[in-house]
């Protein structure tokens, strides 16, 4: 019986951000049947990569405009015609690139038919970054649509999604991840004629006669005003997660799998960024299989009715959307109740001894009570998201916090469940979020520095970098205030004051980078490699 997920943490002595693995994988048997859009893209001839091939380092990069090309021409059975044309008339700054792609340009420049007419003033601009509406446009004229015709430009998502293809959509810049996903999206979709894409494409040679599309289940991604994006069945219906699975997950038995049936089949397809190691299978007590996420169990809701419906979120306290960023998760346990944990279920402690905002864990006490960091944004719906934030410890790396507290792991916490270090030296205690407002440490008496002044406190601000965007107000602080820039895209941004009143570094995903604005004004910045569309105002009083 599978009762406990056993793996141990791999800890640096010292280290003071701990990056935890999974407690445990996620079932003794393989879980085979669990196939990435890259690796089928690839399979498929779709997306060949570069030197390596399609790993992780291409999928990661950015998508460019003569990649879309060639991506429509492959599809369309036009690129060895491409590379072997030897046409001198072409874009001004065909010398961009490579000799074979210059071939690529000619071709394209002599086929104005085919839709790549350039950027303007006899500009293609292939290294140009594109937006999921310019690759869609490209799907959508290879299933035989006209641009002009049979859709405009700006309808150019609107139209895909009417035809089954939104898994990419709202993207302002692409990576490879999202061209594999798109790809494998659009083999299910049908031309303009009613014929399968897929049959098309081994009708013109373009997939093998022996090719096949992804059999079995699919992750889907849907999107939600309040619960952001969130997991889905192939046909759209919501995932949920149990919140008392953190500590056995075979809590749900019983009348409770009746109203929460069980998520499986033999055969999964994942979206190319997510994690393919993230997922897998577990073997219930009753013998019956079930798909896992980050070692959480995957469940349906009965009253979903409908693609959309998400009733089950919030049920119980303990029944919440399956979600790839959740910055912290919710377990509970017969005997402690509801506590906070990491997106893969490890408890999450807090130290009675530190402050708001400041971490006086060092040294071995690091060792045994590793930092907990997470880059993540979502939380659960009971849990307001202002509460979860980052303090920056003395080595200036990033530390996840509570209301203002520094969260930790404990180091013998090594199986699914554990809670080892609850009540350690009466300092150290799971978080309960609905009762925890503090540490002792925090509500001792302050004295203050002189009789008559207390101490002074500068307003820390966060302004969070999501989506190609610094958010859509602008933001109000008091001169002496701090305002800290974290990125949660996986491309860089910085932020630019259109004076040159301030300047933040490129920041990575996860970093961050804080600016003090001592004097009173209005401070208009920008990001450098994407100021055309992502701006921002500070306003200081």
């Amino acid at each position: 019986m599978l009762t406990r997920l056993r793996k141990l943490f791999l800890i640096t002595a010292m280290c003071v951000t701990f990056v935890a693995a999974p407690l445990g994988s996620a079932s003794a048997e393989s879980a085979s049947g669990i196939q990435s859009d890259a690796d089928k893209a690839f399979e498929l001839g779709l997306l060949i990569g570069d030197g390596k091939g399609v790993d992780a380092a291409y999928l990661n990069k950015t998508s460019t405009r003569l990649q879309a090309a060639i991506i429509s021409l492959r599809l369309n059975g036009k690129l060895k015609e491409a590379l072997a044309f030897n046409g001198k008339t072409t874009f001004a700054d065909a010398k961009q690139v490579g000799k074979a792609n210059q071939s690529v340009l000619a071709y394209l420049k002599s086929k104005p038919e085919l839709g790549w007419q350039g950027s303007g003033n006899n500009l293609f601009e292939p290294s140009a970054a594109i937006s999921s509406k310019q690759f869609y446009k490209v799907i959508l004229e290879n299933l035989g649509y006209k641009s002009g015709t049979d859709f405009t430009y700006q309808q150019s998502e609107d139209f895909a999604a009417s035809h089954g293809l939104k898994q990419i959509a709202g993207k302002a810049s692409l990576q490879n991840t999202h061209l594999a996903t798109s790809l494998v999206e659009a083999l299910s979709a049908n031309t303009k004629s009613g014929k399968p894409f897929f049959d098309t494409l081994q009708a013109s040679g373009v997939l093998a006669s022996g090719a096949s599309l992804p059999q079995g289940e699919r992750i889907g991604l849907a999107q939600n005003d309040k619960l952001g994006t969130y997991f889905t069945d192939k046909n759209g219906r919501t995932l949920y997660f149990f919140t008392k699975d953190a500590e056995n997950v075979n809590s749900c038995q019983g009348d409770c799998l009746k109203n929460w049936p069980i998520y499986y089949d033999a055969n999964l397809q994942l979206p190319a960024w997510l994690n393919k190691a993230d997922f897998g299978v577990i073997t219930r007590t009753d013998g019956a299989k079930q798909l896992t996420y980050k070692n959480w169990p995957l469940y349906y809701f009965a009253k979903d009715s409908k693609a959309g419906d998400v009733t089950g979120e919030g049920v119980g306290g303990v029944w919440f959307t399956a979600k790839s960023d959740y910055a912290v998760m919710l377990g509970t346990s017969k005997e402690a109740g509801n506590y906070l944990t990491d997106d893969y279920g490890r408890a999450l402690y807090y130290f009675d001894k530190d402050t708001a905002g400041k971490s006086v864990c060092e040294g071995n006490c690091l060792v045994n009570w590793p930092a907990y960091s997470s880059s993540n944004v979502s939380v659960p719906s009971t849990v307001k998201g202002t509460d979860i934030g980052a303090i920056t410890r003395p080595d200036g790396s990033k530390q996840a916090s509570y209301k203002g507290f520094p969260l930790y792991y404990f180091i013998k916490d090594t199986a699914h469940g554990d809670l080892l270090g609850q009540g350690v030296n009466d300092v150290w205690y799971i978080v309960d979020p609905a009762k925890f407002n503090g540490t002792a440490a925090s509500t001792a008496p302050v004295v203050p520095t002189t009789p008559t002044t207390p101490a002074a406190t500068a307003k820390t601000y966060n302004i969070d970098i999501k989506e190609y965007s610094f958010g859509k107000e602008a933001l109000t602080i008091e001169a002496g205030s701090k305002v800290t820039f974290t990125n949660f895209d996986e491309m860089k941004h910085n932020a630019v004051a259109l004076d040159g009143a301030f300047s933040t570094p490129l920041l990575a995903k996860g970093e961050s980078y804080t600016v003090t604005f001592d004097k009173p004004g209005t401070y208009n910045y920008f990001c450098e490699p994407h100021k055309s569309f992502m701006t921002g105002q500070i306003i200081v009083k």
